[in-house]
């Protein structure tokens, strides 16, 4: 059973009644499967608010919170999933989820129907929109699925949402969830260290070995696709196509995390195979210094989004040092370094309130960058930190950051 025992997930939706002080019922679904091609689909990622009340990875299914009562659906068995996926082992989702009523497809469907149909006010999460234009990517379209199913039952019932729940629930990490992240973090810090040591002469070698590590160290895989990125190609962000070869004298971006037991670690590191240039150096330590002054802002009380104003700029002194900018200005900065820091937690850039003062227990990231595109060189450092009662740990400190 890993970390989560079943008492994790009873107390998350204990803490949700709580927060949430109506009487209405509570329906939350899981993602569904998305098709990759004909009748093979991608390989499955659980909707994170749905496995953090409930500890289940079984697509399509649901959880239904009415009164003292506790309720999974589960899709209706079949031949083909029982035959080619292994079927459903009830007895290991009560062991897993604490709840003792399992429901199978119609039987399900026959009493959330009837509890939607009295009831004046059902709690769920509202949807996303179904194409994210900023990102060029379509959304899961289960919890849309179950808003339309709700409507089309009982038209008069208003449906409340529980996002702004969850996400106070999930911004403070609990023991396992923190124990977790820390194994995410200890495997990626090792992984990255033992490859720092090794030559590669091209980046899908580099990004096998990594994978190839993260999975006999104890690892489900990766956290997110993995970045590595080699000369220019580390001046592109989010750059996935890890296939080109690794001149000589050119840096490696690598921006990678393992996951463990559904939470991720989310670590880079830049380092050159080769003697560095003095201006691959002074690019590093101007990175590297502006973790440092990050760090220092760091403990409980403090406000994350003013945290990474401060951060901007300070990257913008050093940007001036380098050379690249006359003025510090929003304009400036960003086409240098042109993105910000984030949560971490199920999510790799995890839920959270950016404006409010962060409390003993969060875990975020600090990942000050420099991408100069004319001088093909790409320089990000990112540190994995908790939040603690007097100020900070730096899960990731172990793992070194020079050239």
């Amino acid at each position: 059973m890993g970390l989560f025992k079943q008492d994790f997930f009873i107390g998350n939706r204990r803490r949700l009644r709580e927060l949430f002080v109506g009487t209405a019922p509570i329906l939350v679904t899981a993602n569904g499967l998305l098709q990759r091609t004909g009748d093979i689909n991608y390989p499955f990622t659980q909707d994170a608010n749905f496995w953090y009340l409930s500890g289940l990875d079984i697509p399509d299914s649901m959880l239904l919170l009415y009164k003292d009562k506790e309720y999974v659906i589960i899709p209706e068995v079949n031949e083909y999933s029982d035959t080619f996926n292994g079927g459903v082992n009830k007895d290991k989702i009560k062991e897993q989820s604490g709840i003792d009523t399992i429901l199978e497809g119609k039987e399900g469907d026959k009493l959330i129907d009837a509890i939607l149909k009295k009831s004046r006010h059902v709690a769920s999460l509202a949807p996303p929109k179904p194409y994210l234009s900023t990102y060029g990517m379509y959304t899961n379209p289960s919890r849309a699925a179950l808003i339309r199913r709700i409507r089309n039952t009982a038209p008069h019932i208003e449906i409340l949402d529980l996002n702004e729940h969850l996400t106070t629930m999930r911004f403070v990490k609990q023991s396992p969830e923190v124990e977790a992240i820390k194994n995410a973090v200890g495997i990626t810090a090792k992984t990255l260290s033992n490859v720092h040591k090794r030559h590669y002469d091209y980046e899908y070698e580099l990004e096998a070995d990594i994978t190839r590590r993260f999975r006999i160290s104890g690892a489900v895989g990766h956290a997110y696709d993995p970045i590595v990125a080699s000369g220019k190609n580390a001046t592109i962000l989010h750059y996935a196509d890890n296939n080109c070869k690794i001149n000589d004298g050119a840096l490696i971006l690598a921006d990678v995390g393992a996951q463990y037991d559904h939470y991720g670690a989310d670590i880079t590191r830049t380092w050159s195979q080769s003697k560095a240039t003095p201006r691959q150096q002074a690019v590093l330590s101007a990175v590297n210094d502006s973790v440092e002054y990050c760090l220092s802002e760091l403990r409980a009380g403090v406000v994350y989004w003013d945290v990474m104003q401060d951060l901007r700029r300070y990257v913008g002194e050093k940007l001036r040092e380098l050379g690249l900018v006359k003025t510090i200005d929003e304009e400036s900065v960003s086409r240098y370094y042109p993105h910000s820091s984030h949560y971490l937690g199920l999510n790799t850039h995890d839920v959270g309130d950016y404006r409010a003062p962060l409390l003993a227990g969060v875990v975020l990231t600090i990942e000050p960058g420099i991408y100069i595109k004319e001088e093909s060189i790409g320089v990000r450092i990112e540190e994995d930190v908790l939040i603690t009662e007097d100020g900070y740990e730096n899960l990731s400190a172990n793992l070194p950051r020079e050239l």
